[in-house]
């Protein structure tokens, strides 16, 4: 365990997400892993969405949720395993100076004053069908921690 904490900290700033096993990193695709509304694997709260529902607006206060830092991402692992027990919990993260699709960044959580909490956030009008498809190939390119408890 220390030994990944050291090889962490020597990392550029990197994100992180702890996913439930079974489910998609970046995308709701199984209707019982929220309660939220969910249009196209995206959830609605996430992201602002148009009047009419087929496109997103940039919001720098909107975004999938990320951890920058050790301490949180051992909060929000530890709350996910709590909610599903019985249930392996993996870390999938990505570093800062990987290659994000056009239209999409990590932006820090106004309202965290430590700097912990990110959001992958729209930074450019874009179609529903547009961020699915860049969500999808954030996904595609994140490395992952299994079963991470022993790890955290």
């Amino acid at each position: 365990m220390e030994d990944l904490r050291d090889a962490i900290k020597r990392l550029s700033k990197w994100f992180a997400r702890p996913i439930v096993e079974g489910e998609h990193p970046t995308l709701h695709l199984n209707p019982n892993s929220t309660n939220r509304e969910v249009i196209n694997g995206i959830q609605r709260d996430d992201y602002i969405f148009s009047a009419c529902g087929n496109w997103i607006v940039p919001s720098a206060e909107h975004g999938l949720s990320f951890s920058a830092h050790w301490q949180h991402l051992k909060g929000i692992h530890r709350m996910k395993s709590k909610r599903n027990p019985g249930k392996r919990v993996h870390v999938y993260w990505v570093l800062e100076k990987a290659d994000i699709p056009d239209g999409l960044e990590f932006i820090a959580d106004p309202r965290d004053r430590r700097k912990q909490h990110y959001f992958l956030a729209v930074t450019k009008k874009m179609t529903v069908s547009e961020l699915r498809s860049k969500l999808e190939w954030v996904a595609d390119r994140m490395s992952v921690i299994r079963d991470a408890q022993d790890a955290l």
